[in-house]
């Protein structure tokens, strides 16, 4: 039994790693192999497709690893903002008590019903009224709807794992003399690391993957993100540079590989100990 239950494991780890694999591998073929070998690793390696896709943007003067650092900017900032504005929503919800608390965590919630292409539309209207749509700086409307509190799920973690602080750590500490904000601060904080952490990875993993909003709100070449960048590895002709491209797609999985790496044993403590399963 115990075997059988290894090999199982197993098959689902070649599956669930297949499509990475076969990635990597793509990412040393040729043009034509790509196209017509199946397999996984090449024949005739081409490593000259990583250089080739770092400096196909040379058109307008940047290398790919401008992207890198648009993607990083975004996504670093997305992750300050959710994390800071997230944790004082959740504060209140979860500890401070205010007249329809209940129907306004309700609200929220219903809010993650809400699919972000039925959004995006009224969004794209309010950002522009507001003249944050384009400019100098065009990922506003990408960076600051997330310093507001706005990503419903990871409020709601946050409060469910600050239900299970015990609330006699407040009640010592309002005797101390610790005012709501001063609560806050010396008891609910620290203990937040792990619900913290669960939210940083999320938010930067779904930011630095997400394609749909950075392409309606970035137009600039120069300034997109990566995901938006490896698009442009097809031309208007729908000629495609397939090498290249899987090699920065590989490329493009390591600041996500690491900042998983980084944090996963606190991601794992802060899903087991936030209330998830109700």
């Amino acid at each position: 039994m115990k075997w059988l239950r290894l090999a199982a494991i197993v098959a689902v780890l070649a599956i669930i790693l297949y499509p990475l694999a076969w990635m990597l591998g793509s990412s040393f073929k040729g043009q034509q192999e790509v196209l017509s070998n199946v397999s996984i690793w090449p024949e005739h390696w081409t490593p000259g497709n990583y250089p080739a896709g770092w400096t196909h943007f040379k058109s307008v003067n940047v290398t790919f690893g401008r992207f890198f650092l648009n993607s990083a900017l975004v996504a670093g900032l997305v992750v300050i903002g959710n994390a800071l504005s997230c944790l004082l929503a959740a504060y209140a919800f979860a500890r401070l008590r205010f007249r329809g608390r209940k129907a306004w965590f309700a609200m929220m919630i219903g809010t993650l019903l809400l699919p972000g292409h039925v959004l995006i539309v009224p969004q794209f209207i309010l950002f522009r009224q507001l003249g944050l749509v384009g400019g100098d700086f065009p990922y506003l409307p990408l960076i600051v709807p997330h310093f507001l509190a706005t990503e419903a799920f990871f409020v709601f973690l946050m409060v469910q794992f600050m239900r299970g602080i015990p609330r006699e750590l407040d009640e010592a500490a309002k005797i101390d003399g610790c005012s709501p904000a001063g609560v806050f601060r010396s008891v609910i904080l620290p203990l937040s690391r792990p619900a913290l952490v669960t939210t940083a990875i999320f938010s930067f993993i779904w930011t630095w993957n997400d394609f749909f909003r950075q392409l309606v709100y970035v137009s600039e070449t120069t300034k997109n993100t990566v995901p938006v960048a490896l698009r442009t590895f097809i031309d208007s002709q729908g000629q495609v540079s397939v090498g290249p491209m899987f090699a920065m797609s590989v490329l493009s999985l390591v600041p996500v590989f690491l900042f998983f790496l980084a944090f996963q044993r606190m991601l794992v403590e802060g899903i087991n100990t936030s209330g998830l399963k109700g």
